[in-house]
């Protein structure tokens, strides 16, 4: 195959990477570089795809404390964010940069890999998941270096892992949701037989990884822009009931036409809560389950309530927010497009203003709050004049 390289990508051209390059191979800047450093996985693929890039990564054959120690020299702080795998972050003005030690495995687990250090990119290509995210450029003059196919795959758009899947799997079964996130974001089909069958196989596996990571790749892939054949699959394929039994994968694409129908960006939180049977006790405990923050849990129960054709966007908006609104109104399949520049308003009668009409401050006040916001929001949220009517018709009721 030909010597493919890099589109000159805005990022290619940042000031602070190239010194950052000169810092760990100073022979870089001469005629032939020393190939002490190079860019690798998804800003790779992600450029040669024209896609935007988040994050840079670099791998190098140099060893941790041999990378402190030239950053330092160069004036490059760092921050030794996984010395155990051989990753120091570089702080640049343009973002953090992982620069990670070339590796091979020593044992693994399913869940955790113990590595020692290589000199061999090829050794360290084969260490990684998919094709596609084993190339590698070099920061000099962008050539592109394909151990296993990828860039075949990746103009394929064929996602497959390296080597053997069921081995790769088992070596961190969490390979299978990133299988299915990855296929989703790129893949095409068919799907890699191969690789289906193994991740069928040895979905059980994942019985055995924290919830933590469960959940990070689970609502990595719901924010994708159409996760549902993928989410589908998933479910014909077994792996989802390991990792959601609960689910109705049938009813994640409904929430997607909804989203486009309306321009609302993907919300991963809210397409879960599309998963889940209508039972916001049932969501808490899910919430709990895939060890959610306590706002996440909160909001994902407030959405699996559901919201029925008589409940009106505003005053849903008014009660439970804008975006669990939002959520709930798009899962029934009802427009939002009453919220659109509607700022939430503040219900202005205050307690003081009622006792200053006679009524003796307790459990009164508090009646007459609630039967007068009632019916302000039951009316549209009419202004002052028409709060102060209500208020009057319901002292009235006193007398």
């Amino acid at each position: 195959m030909a010597e493919v390289h890099l589109p000159a990508a805005s990022w290619t051209r940042r000031a602070d990477l190239a010194a950052l390059v000169a810092a760990l191979d100073p022979a870089s800047a001469k005629a032939t570089c020393s190939g002490l450093v190079r860019y690798v996985g998804g800003a790779v693929r992600d450029t040669l795809l024209g896609l935007p890039v988040k994050d840079i990564d670099m791998a190098t054959p140099l060893e941790p404390q041999a990378v402190i120690a030239r950053l330092k020299a160069a004036g490059i702080r760092s921050v030794p964010t996984g010395l155990a795998h051989g990753t120091v972050t570089a702080i640049l003005e343009g973002g953090p940069v992982e620069i990670t030690t070339l590796r091979r495995d020593v044992s693994t687990d399913g869940r955790h890999a113990t590595v020692a250090f290589s000199q061999d990119w090829a050794e360290d290509a084969a260490r990684r998941d998919f094709t596609i995210n084993a190339l590698y450029a070099d920061p000099r003059d962008l050539r592109v270096h394909d151990f296993f196919g990828g860039l075949v795959d990746l103009e394929a758009r064929r996602l497959r892992f390296i080597g053997d899947p069921e081995a790769r799997i088992r070596e961190d079964y969490l390979r299978i949701l990133r299988y299915f996130r990855f296929q989703a974001r790129f893949g095409s089909l068919p799907a890699d037989a191969a690789a289906e069958i193994a991740c069928s196989a040895l979905a059980p596996g994942l019985k055995g990884l924290s919830r933590e990571r469960i959940a990070s790749e689970l609502l990595a892939l719901l924010a994708l822009p159409d996760p549902a054949p993928t989410v589908v699959r998933m479910a014909d394929l077994g792996v989802l009931g390991v990792i959601l039994p609960e689910a109705d994968p049938a009813a994640l694409a409904p929430v997607l036409a909804a989203e486009a129908a309306h321009g609302i960006a993907p919300e991963p939180l809210r397409r879960l809560a599309a998963l889940l049977p209508a039972d916001p006790q049932l969501a808490e405990q899910i919430g709990a389950r895939l060890r959610l923050s306590l706002a996440q849990r909160k909001h994902l129960a407030l959405v699996a309530a559901r919201t029925t054709p008589e409940e009106a966007a505003r005053p849903l908006a008014y009660k439970l927010g804008r975006q669990a609104a939002l959520d709930r109104l798009l899962i029934a399949g009802l427009s939002p497009a009453a919220l659109d520049g509607w700022a939430i308003p503040r219900f202005p009668l205050k307690g003081g203003m009622i006792v200053e009409r006679g009524v003796s401050a307790g459990p009164e006040v508090a009646r007459i709050l609630r039967a007068v916001e009632a019916r302000w929001v039951s009316e549209g949220f009419p202004d002052q004049a028409r709060i102060e009517e209500l208020l009057s018709g319901e002292l009235a009721k006193r007398d």
